[in-house]
Parts: structure tokens; sequence; C-alpha cells
């Protein structure tokens, strides 16, 4: 049955909604994305240093889409870690994990971003796809990314944007408050949670703003990368 009571969702209760939608969590991602969000995620492979033997963690890592995806397409990746609040995401994750015969490399744990279970100075890269907006205090995620990165470790951020170009904006915006609610609806049984990804979308710092915060937080060398026109981006931001 689809629900389609609009209740708020806070952001420090979102790992519930997110297990709630976990068994068509992945094929709801490829369908509204048009599949364009493994091609993302690829892209944001190519984000990490050429520097071989690195050890990741993927915070709000869900079903560690892209950590696998990171062990395909980026060669200095040794292992990696990631957390999540949301147990059913993680076991769908595992799972897709244990298929591909990577456990000895990867390691998925129940862990909160805000408070990362890992001593400083333990990972050579930290990424989170569309995960930080979903975050209560994005500005601490930041700070607890920087303190667990290595001296010239990297933090890797793909997250949706709005597009800076008017007209594709607009579109954009429509597919996101009408199409994407009642696709999501359709298929997970769950309007709030497709309906919560508008307004986190719109209501996110992105661009310039989004650069700031990870200068506050101490990165350095912080760019912002458009991704289709804008509708996602990809950050990056080093610790020197």
């Amino acid at each position: 049955m689809i629900s389609h009571n609009i209740t708020a969702i806070p952001k420090s209760e979102s790992w519930r909604m997110f297990d709630d939608i976990s068994p068509r969590y992945d094929f709801l991602n490829h369908l509204l994305s048009f599949g364009l969000d493994i091609h993302w995620r690829k892209r944001l492979a190519k984000f990490v240093t050429s520097r071989p033997g690195q050890i990741v963690l993927d915070l709000a890592t869900g079903t560690a889409d892209v950590l696998l995806s990171l062990f395909r397409h980026s060669p200095n990746v040794q292992s990696g870690y990631g957390i999540d609040l949301a147990d059913k995401m993680l076991d769908i994750g595992r799972g897709k994990v244990a298929r591909r015969g990577l456990e000895p490399r990867i390691l998925l744990e129940h862990g909160d971003a805000h408070q990362i279970p890992f001593n400083a100075h333990t990972f050579d890269c930290a990424t989170i796809a569309f995960g930080i907006r979903n975050m209560r205090s994005p500005t601490h995620v930041l700070s607890e990314m920087y303190r667990i990165l290595n001296h010239e470790g990297r933090a890797v951020i793909l997250e949706f944007s709005l597009p800076a170009n008017a007209v594709i904006r607009s579109v954009h915006i429509f597919y996101l408050r009408h199409v994407v609610p009642l696709i999501g609806a359709m298929f997970s049984g769950n309007y709030n949670a497709y309906r919560y990804l508008n307004q986190t979308i719109e209501t996110f710092p992105h661009g310039k703003e989004f650069c700031a915060l990870l200068s506050n937080a101490g990165f350095t060398n912080v760019s912002a990368n458009p991704v289709l026109f804008g509708v996602a981006m990809i950050y990056t931001g080093d610790k020197k």
C-alpha cells in the first residue's frame, strides 16, 4: 500500500527511512537517475589520488555501491571501510561485497558519521555519496572526515546540486518535486522518502557555498566539479 501522508522527516532519523526502503533502494536509484548514478560513482573514483595502497572510508555507505565502484575503477585503493546507521542497508551491502569476493578487503560496520569510530590519521581517502545533505550537522561531519584523514589525504564528496542554467534548473526541480515521489512511492510504497529527496536537495548548500564549508573544516585545494549540467557535484578537498 502506498502512503501519501506527508510528514516531516528529521535528518537525525533519516536512517530509519533508508532502512524502510532498503529492498528497493538500489533499483530505484538506477531507475530515477536513468542509470546515471552508476556513471557518477565511476567519476567519483577518478578523483582518488594516484598514491598506491590507499585505505578508504566511505560514510553513509548504504548498500556499498561507492566502495564497490572504487575497487572496480581505482587501482590505487587497497582496502575499504564503510559505516552507516541503517543496518538493513548494510546487510544488503554485505551480500553484494560477498558476491564479488571482496570480503577480505571491504568491511561494513554500524557507525555514525558525526562520531566516526576510528582514530585520527587512519585513512588516505574519505568519501560520501548523496549522504552529506542528510546529516544533522554537515559541518561536524566534514570536521570528522578531516580528523580521520592522513596528511595529504583527500575527501571526495558526491552530492546532488541545482543547475545554474535557469531552464535546466526548473525542469530538474519539477522532476524532483512531482515525478520522483510518484515513481518512488509506486515501487517502494513510501511517498515520504522520495518527497524528502527534493526537500533536502533544494535546501542544501551547493557549489561555492559547500566549498566554503570544506575550507572552514580545514581542507585545502577545494574544488567543485559539476556533473550533468550541475544536477550533481563532486567536491574534493585535501588535508595538508
